[in-house]
């Protein structure tokens, strides 16, 4: 083996140490420095140089060094020097200290810039704990920040940590121009992929209060969310509890591999199955998007758990009516089952809660009311109608729309119509499948622009019983999104010219569209990328609603429904909400809100959705209002 010379070990060494960081620099710095220091003390030793000219002794070697050390240090102590042989070593010396210390000054501010931007990268550790984390990026991640930050303001330091592959300054940007107010929320922002767990492990998530976990836009973006999951549930470093993760899904294929994964610590919401539920039920009932987006949100009134050793042994009737500001939905048993709407003499037992809506999770309080002031007099019956066919017409298309009619099918009678008008994309396959599953529906195809006034009018829209606009995902979502608000401003037209209120559901992509859409007088909106950021941000607060949406968005068993007031009571009498909750118990359901029809369009009264209302207050209906109730049908 052949043997390096001393040369090239010391430059070998040189580059090392000299690439290793400003520290490298500092320290070859300084063996230069001592360098210069012992060669002129050397020198001035050997050539017995004195201080001044009439000094009686030489300098010698340990003061002559002494005298240099002081020259490097400070450039100014030569002025007051004696002797040419003196101020010329002096010099020597101040030249070099001069060349050494710029080199010291650009390294150590070369340092400092190199420490700034590496933390303006978002790589440094996050020591935050009790936090919500969430892993990727997306548009819904703002709505999701404005929820959790609403959930976090009776919170003592709460904290906000976000792990994505994007620049981190960006996003700290884009952050602050959409999330105005933190309130006492700190948000913390780090740069890094969510797929690896080196880099998760920076953003602490064993500490971490929940995880939400973003499906992204690209495509397959379930195999990157299932990675993420796996990074967490399998990593090395991973915690002895388990971990309260919630995670988004798009396609109902890769669920099953998901769940494989998840480890029963990760809550899967498929997205695109849930917004198609939504919007086939919302359809048929003008307002339930607002029953649903209310529902959703950390802001006002929402859906909490509550034990009250006080029930026990009470019926769910008696427990609905002991309420007076919050709204009984169903029971939590002791088994961690759900039943929402359970049959009024169902008797809760010990361990059970009750699952209401209610301001805030201290407002679940019982009222110890025992006159509820009912006007049984106000009670009233209407006939129910006959099942009639129904048919949808449905404008433009994605992903959702098979889903959608699908869902459909499980509630319209037999002999109902579909059509679909849309361009530029094939759905032969979706509609050779469709028309293979659907019982109840007979399917029709058109394409045609819904943009085309003359298209539209030749659809004859006033002969249809709903109306679905879905957005274009295929193109730019602020040009999707204009192509829904022209067609609804056409469809709006039509209704004035027919003298009929078209029932119109409307898919938007950007929430911020929204209120451009109200101008058009649409019913009601689906947000998705919006009901899915409230969907994720309610669950990573409490598993356990997870079981509650499943069974409200079911096709069987209880779902939210809007009815004729007529069915409960009287139109134009002055009552409280006892009444109407003691009237629809009588027929096995659940009331817990009301619509006035008059306040529809107006946005600043939540369309005339008033849910969880106080029991005791009077309120007046009229003939075309609605109650809010969980029923079976």
């Amino acid at each position: 083996m052949a043997k390096h010379s001393l040369k090239a070990r010391i430059r070998y060494y040189f580059e090392n140490t000299m690439s290793s960081g400003p520290m490298g620099v500092i320290k070859w710095l300084a063996i230069a420095s001592l360098f210069v220091v012992v060669i002129l003390g050397i020198i001035i030793a050997i050539a017995g140089i004195k201080g001044a000219p009439d000094a009686q002794e030489d300098l010698g070697f340990i003061e002559g060094a002494w005298q240099i050390l002081m020259s490097t240090l400070d450039q100014g102590a030569m002025a007051g020097d004696q002797g040419w042989e003196f101020r010329a070593v002096r010099f020597v010396a101040t030249l070099g200290s001069l060349f050494l210390l710029s080199i010291l000054i650009g390294t150590i501010s070369s340092g400092i810039d190199g420490k700034l931007s590496e933390l303006k990268k978002g790589k440094s550790k996050v020591l935050e704990s009790n936090h919500t984390l969430i892993l990727g990026w997306s548009e819904k991640i703002f709505s999701i920040l404005t929820e959790v930050i609403e959930a976090n303001s009776n919170q003592k330091k709460p904290s906000i940590v976000i792990l994505a592959n994007r620049d981190k300054e960006e996003m700290d940007d884009e952050i602050r121009q959409r999330i105005t107010n933190t309130k006492n929320t700190k948000i913390i922002v780090r740069s890094g992929s969510p797929l690896s767990s080196a880099s998760i492990n920076v953003v602490n998530p064993n500490e971490a209060r929940s995880i939400i976990v973003l499906a992204g836009e690209e495509e397959n973006t379930d195999t990157y969310v299932i990675k993420s999951v796996l990074a967490i549930t399998n990593g090395k470093n991973r915690r002895k509890e388990p971990y309260h993760i919630v995670a988004e899904l798009k396609d109902p294929k890769n669920m099953e591999a998901a769940e494989l994964v998840g480890n029963d610590e990760t809550i899967f919401v498929l997205s695109s199955d849930l917004i198609s539920r939504i919007t086939a039920q919302t359809c048929r009932q003008s307002g339930l998007s607002v029953v649903y987006s209310d529902l959703l949100q950390f802001e006002g009134d929402e859906i909490y758990f509550s034990d009250e050793p006080n029930l026990v042994g009470k019926t769910y009737k008696e427990s609905i009516m002991m309420y007076e500001t919050s709204s009984v939905l169903g029971v939590f048993t002791k088994e961690a089952s759900v039943l929402i709407n359970p049959p009024m003499d169902y008797k809760l037992q010990k361990g059970d809660q009750v699952i209401a809506i209610s301001e805030d999770d201290d407002t679940v309080v019982l009222s110890n009311k025992t006159d509820y002031k009912i006007t049984a007099d106000a009670f009233h019956r209407d006939t129910e109608k006959e099942p009639v066919i129904e048919r949808t017409l449905i404008l433009g298309w994605n992903e959702k729309g098979k889903r959608i009619i699908e869902e459909l099918d499980n509630y319209v009678a037999k002999g109902s119509e579909v059509l679909i008008m849309a361009e530029g994309i094939d759905i032969q396959d979706d509609l050779d499948d469709l028309k293979a599953s659907l019982k109840r529906q007979s399917l029709t195809y058109k394409e045609g622009d819904i943009n085309d006034r003359r298209t539209l009018v030749n659809l004859k829209t006033e002969i249809y019983d709903h109306i679905i606009l879905l957005s274009y995902t295929h193109i730019d979502v602020q040009e999707s999104d204009a192509k829904t608000l022209i067609c609804l401003l056409h469809l709006r037209n039509f209704s004035e010219q027919h003298n009929k209120d078209y029932a119109i559901v409307s898919e938007m992509l950007d929430i911020q569209n929204r209120e451009l859409g109200v101008v058009a007088k649409a019913d009601d909106f689906i947000v998705s990328d919006n009901l899915i950021s409230l969907m994720l941000s309610q669950l990573s607060e409490n598993k356990d609603l997870k079981k509650v949406y499943d069974v409200l968005f079911e096709a069987e068993g209880s779902e939210i429904y809007l009815k004729p007031v007529s069915r409960y009571v009287k139109t134009g009498v002055p009552m409280n909400f006892y009444t109407v909750a003691e009237s629809a118990a009588q027929i096995n359901e659940t009331a817990f809100g009301y619509r006035i029809s008059s306040q529809a369009q107006q946005s600043e009264n939540d369309f005339g959705v008033y849910m969880n209302p106080d029991k005791s207050k009077t309120v007046t209906f009229a003939p075309d209002d609605y109650i809010i109730v969980l029923a079976e049908d």
